[in-house]
């Protein structure tokens, strides 16, 4: 939502790549929608049928995060009572977002460009080779160029990933879009005018705060008013 320049350039590339196979990085903020723009993405492309299944590894235990990507046999380690398919079989056909990839182990970053390069992974424990049929959308609010410096991210995974980058600016730069975006809510809210307005006054106060949590800070702050207002004027 939102006329910006920025905006524009990133429904423009969205656009362009939704309907391949290309791995997209998506970067940006906290808040910024690039969860939104991945979810997109797989919908307006060839692999729609098929499954959307998001990952945040930095949430994950580290000793976790290969067995929950690539699955584990059987006895692979203590607790892994039987076979489990891992996240790319689980997507197969579809598309598998990582969210948050500066947060990626180095050892697991290894794994994942095999995944990437030659398509193909084995399960924890495992010698035997599996296709991996889906798509990497990859998301992160870290510089991964810096971390590639400070030799925490690989620099080959970064530009495999990096190929098609979407940039999502943070609020705060595309101010022009507060007044579509707070319309765009209140409708979602149900707010009972069929074109809720906010007055100058208003959108002068929005337009003044820095918006740390960017759009979802906004989405929160508008539901808020919506619900104090009950009905009246923001």
């Amino acid at each position: 939502v939102g006329s910006s320049v920025a905006v524009q350039q990133a429904c423009v590339q969205m656009a362009l790549v939704a309907d391949s196979d290309l791995s997209v990085l998506i970067t940006g903020e906290t808040g910024t929608g690039k969860e939104l723009v991945a979810a997109a993405l797989h919908r307006h492309g060839r692999r729609s049928s098929r499954p959307y299944v998001p990952i945040a590894p930095g949430a994950l235990n580290a000793d976790l995060i290969e067995s929950e990507l690539v699955g584990d046999v059987k006895g692979a380690f203590t607790g892994a009572p039987s076979d489990r398919a891992g996240l790319f079989e689980q997507a197969a056909g579809g598309t598998v977002l990582l969210d948050e990839m500066g947060d990626l182990p180095l050892n697991i970053q290894v794994k994942l460009l095999r995944v990437l390069e030659q398509g193909e992974y084995c399960r924890v424990g495992d010698t035997r080779v599996r296709r991996a049929d889906v798509r990497i959308i990859a998301a992160t609010n870290s510089d991964l160029e810096q971390a590639v410096r400070d030799h925490r991210f690989r620099e080959d995974l970064f530009h495999r990933l990096s190929g098609v980058q979407i940039h999502l600016p943070p609020l705060r730069e595309r101010l022009e879009d507060l007044l579509p975006l707070c319309q765009h809510f209140l409708r979602r809210f149900g707010y009972p005018s069929a074109e809720p307005v906010v007055d100058d006054e208003l959108l002068a106060q929005l337009q003044s705060r820095p918006w740390y949590g960017n759009v979802r800070e906004l989405r929160h702050a508008v539901e808020h008013a919506a619900v104090v207002a009950r009905g009246r004027a923001l």
